[in-house]
């Protein structure tokens, strides 16, 4: 079970200069390929905007301002908004996301600009399946721009929008759910911090975590999600103890 575990579990710790101690939950590829996705959506409408209106001057500059505009766009749409939003662009924070450096402290400009520039390393000649792959085989999904700035991708804490109370509060919501095969103690363990930590997660990467582990404890098909699956075998194990 340390092996499901650890890959149950890809949540990193950071310490602050100050000696305090606390969890940061990186992103996954799934998420950070739709805000992305989003955020290419939003620089295209910018571009398009731009450009028809400065056409319109109908004069020899409007190319080249249009140009100089098609740059600033694909080259610094992303830093000017994490360093105005707190990490967050358009698409990161429609997706719940957010740029931080690796002890948890906001992005400042020169992490943001040198992750950034390096995406034309992540994607050479649009050649995209660099990013995914040391997206998704990386220890805190990092891309290249990631590990040369010293940054991480982490999802916005949820807690303010859900109760820190007891356990057996929280999961009242949920109806018991029994496993597919008796649980070890350590298995035991394991979901209800998962129950514990879902108020930090949010619901994309509460399902991406248990996507791992759910599927070895279902016995058919459910119609509940995978998160939902886990939080009611923690309803069941809360009122046992």
């Amino acid at each position: 079970m340390s092996q499901q575990n650890a890959l149950f579990d890809s949540s990193l710790k950071a310490l602050t200069p100050e000696g305090v101690e606390f969890v940061l939950f990186p992103a996954g590829l799934p998420v950070r390929t739709l805000a992305y996705a989003i955020d290419k959506i939003i620089q295209l409408i910018i571009i398009i905007v731009t450009s028809t209106t400065i056409s319109i001057l109908r004069e020899s500059m409007g190319l080249w301002l249009a140009m100089i505009i098609n740059f600033i766009v694909n080259w610094f749409y992303h830093v000017i908004c994490e360093l105005a939003f707190r990490g967050q662009s358009p698409g990161k924070r429609m997706t719940g996301i957010r740029v931080v450096k690796n002890d948890g402290s906001p992005v400042d400009p020169s992490a943001s600009f040198l992750r950034n520039l390096m995406r034309f390393a992540d994607t050479f000649f649009f050649f995209f399946p660099i990013a995914f792959i040391t997206i998704a085989a990386s220890r805190g999904f990092r891309r290249i721009g990631d590990w040369a700035a010293g940054t991480l991708v982490v999802y916005t804490s949820m807690a303010k929008n859900n109760p820190r109370g007891s356990l057996s509060l929280f999961l009242e919501k949920y109806e018991p759910v029994t496993a597919a095969r008796p649980l070890s103690y350590e298995e035991k363990q394991a979901v209800l911090n998962f129950a514990r930590r879902y108020p930090l997660l949010g619901e994309a990467r509460a399902n991406e975590i248990a996507g791992i582990y759910a599927p070895c404890l279902k016995s058919g098909d459910s119609a509940l999600t995978d998160a939902a699956f886990l939080l009611g075998i923690a309803r069941k194990l809360s009122g046992e103890i």
